[in-house]
């Protein structure tokens, strides 16, 4: 059966990947209460990493595409640490996103914003969150946006 979340991402054309698996000593998501902290997702699809650094390579429309492939894994977890049940999930309370760019780019608030607007096209206003958008050297195996969130469950 499809909760009403699922039914909403159909709608868009998502379909949640299979929750990603850690790459190293460390939980994809931790939930305390009624939130849960996902780990950092990186800006990958079916088809393998979405590489490339911002301001040289890759340009601010390709980098938020990325940013929201990395959306859609949070959901992807958000989904597996509650048990299949996204309906559970009551808000979106904080991403924070990291941009692999050059010293000089300084868009990386257009580019997380990939990730937002997916969030908040996907859940409305409980897609709504506080953010953080900053830029990196360098991010892991060499991918253009890696993408952590706090979530409200219940």
């Amino acid at each position: 059966m499809t909760g009403k979340i699922e039914a909403r991402l159909a709608e868009l054309g998502v379909t949640l990947p299979n929750a990603p698996a850690p790459a190293a000593n460390y939980v994809p998501s931790v939930k305390v209460g009624d939130i849960v902290y996902i780990s950092g997702q990186i800006s990958q699809t079916g088809d393998g990493l979405i590489t490339g650094k911002l301001g040289d390579s890759v340009d601010v429309a390709a980098g938020a595409a990325a940013a929201r492939t990395c959306a859609v894994s949070l959901l992807a977890q958000v989904k597996a640490a509650l048990d299949g049940d996204l309906d559970r999930l009551v808000r979106v309370v904080k991403l924070t996103g990291f941009v692999n760019s050059t010293a000089d780019f300084t868009d990386q608030p257009k580019v997380v914003n990939g990730a937002s607007d997916f969030l908040v096209e996907a859940l409305g206003d409980a897609g709504r969150h506080a953010r953080s958008a900053v830029s990196a050297a360098s991010l892991p195996l060499g991918v253009t946006v890696e993408i952590e969130g706090i979530f409200q469950v219940r």
